[in-house]
């Protein structure tokens, strides 16, 4: 998938590359934490690829995330 400017593209598979459990939780880990900010680079929305699929989040001007297909 080509995406204007730049794309991050995140793993069905926790940190160190642990399955996830059915509520999408590595198993035996606690959840990974990220800043928003870090995640955006300072834009207000980027698309994110899960099992093939984009998924777009973005920041809306109330400052809530939306997350769409």
């Amino acid at each position: 998938m080509a995406c204007p400017g730049e794309c991050v593209e995140m793993s069905s598979k926790g940190p160190g590359g642990a399955q996830p459990d059915a509520a999408g939780q590595s198993r035996g880990q606690d959840p990974i934490r990220i800043e928003l900010a870090d995640l955006l680079g300072g834009r207000r929305e980027a698309i994110i690829v899960h099992n093939g699929s984009d998924y777009r989040l973005r920041v809306t001007s109330n400052g809530k995330l939306i997350l769409t297909k």
